[in-house]
């Protein structure tokens, strides 16, 4: 990958959990020199980037202070043409109100190779998130997508016409936005959603209709979001009961607090009942600061009764100390085996073992 006179990728970070990244986006990141990104950006997504690489924040959030353009600019030239691999990490699409022209026409400029790399945009996924449709063959023809930043320069005669709009970056003109959609037509009835901070563990959906959407949000902060107007929002509520039905963690957030590790597979079962889960390992599994009286208990197995496992991680633990010695299961004749639960047992019989005692469920 290493190119004498560096190159510069615009990578779309897609929106919310790590897992929405592409696989292009992903390699990348891995192999970046300087990684310049946005305020949106997850945080899991500097994890994915070498240690030694530089990072540097350029904020690009509305109504905050950011990095002027210009500045932008500047860097991702000097740093391309330093040899480095710059990756411009970019929330979203890059092509999708990402302002990537200005930063493509400096790098066209400076004579720096560059390549763009599509990530999945907040219009598509966040009514993906909250079951909103865009598209449905008797509620919705069509749909736009338009930035919220200054309604006053939008054609809302045109737009009121939409089946479906999709409006980002309007939180805070929220209340501008109905009036104008009103004023050109629009029914007061019409359905609204607004999904705030999508795909992250901190999203909140709130549904109702344009004459009432801004006192039913009244105080409420509504920045990052995706604004939904049209039919198809009414589909959400029924989708959404059935969902509950079959899945009842639906609208769930659960904590898992296990190892690193550990809780892939817990993560996954939750995941599969409708919760979305935050995992925040609270404890880590590690050796003990000495082997000493295990790896003495192993050399004088033939003394004991009894070996009781209380762990899938005790039962790892016990065999390296038991191949450490030069040993294997065959020192553990005569010996009987307890273990405390069922998943202790199945690691134990991944190892051709099958446990004496297993305590009976409650």
């Amino acid at each position: 990958m290493k190119d004498k006179n560096g190159k510069v990728y615009l990578v779309g970070a897609g929106v919310g959990d790590v897992g929405y990244l592409t696989m292009r986006a992903h390699q990348l990141l891995a192999q970046a020199e300087v990684l310049v990104y946005d305020a949106l950006v997850d945080s899991q997504l500097l994890q994915l980037v070498p240690n030694n690489c530089l990072q540097l924040h350029v904020g690009k959030r509305g109504g905050q202070p950011s990095t002027p353009q210009g500045e932008i600019n500047r860097l991702l030239v000097a740093y391309c043409q330093q040899g480095k691999q710059v990756v411009r990490l970019k929330t979203g699409d890059p092509f999708i109100f990402g302002r990537s022209r200005a930063e493509i026409e400096s790098l066209i400029a400076a004579g720096c190779a560059f390549e763009v790399i599509p990530g999945i945009s907040a219009a598509t996924a966040a009514p993906l998130w909250a079951l909103i449709p865009l598209t449905d063959r008797d509620l919705s023809r069509c749909f736009a997508v338009v930035t919220g930043h200054n309604p006053a320069i939008l054609d809302w005669q045109t737009l009121a016409q939409i089946d479906t709009l999709v409006i980002l970056m309007g939180g805070s003109r929220l209340e501008e936005i109905v009036l104008h959609l009103q004023a050109n037509g629009r029914s007061p009835s019409t359905p609204i959603a607004i999904i705030r901070s999508c795909g992250s563990p901190q999203q909140q959906i709130w549904t109702a209709q344009l004459e009432n959407i801004v006192r039913e949000t009244a105080g409420e902060s509504l920045s990052p979001a995706v604004i939904i107007i049209g039919e198809v929002v009414k589909l959400r509520e029924y989708w959404l009961h059935q969902k509950t039905m079959h899945a009842p963690l639906t609208g769930k957030t659960i904590l898992v607090t296990r190892s690193a590790g550990q809780s892939s597979q817990f993560r996954q079962l939750l995941q599969q009942e409708g919760a979305r889960v935050i995992e925040m390992p609270a404890l880590e599994i590690g050796p003990p600061s000495s082997w000493e009286e295990l790896d003495n208990g192993i050399l004088h197995l033939s003394d004991f009764s009894w070996l009781i496992l209380t762990s899938a991680n005790g039962v790892d633990y016990f065999f390296e100390r038991l191949q450490v010695q030069e040993k294997d299961s065959r020192a553990l004749a005569g010996v009987k085996i307890a273990v405390v639960g069922k998943k202790t047992a199945a690691s134990l019989q991944q190892r051709g073992l099958k446990p004496d005692f297993i305590p009976p469920s409650l």
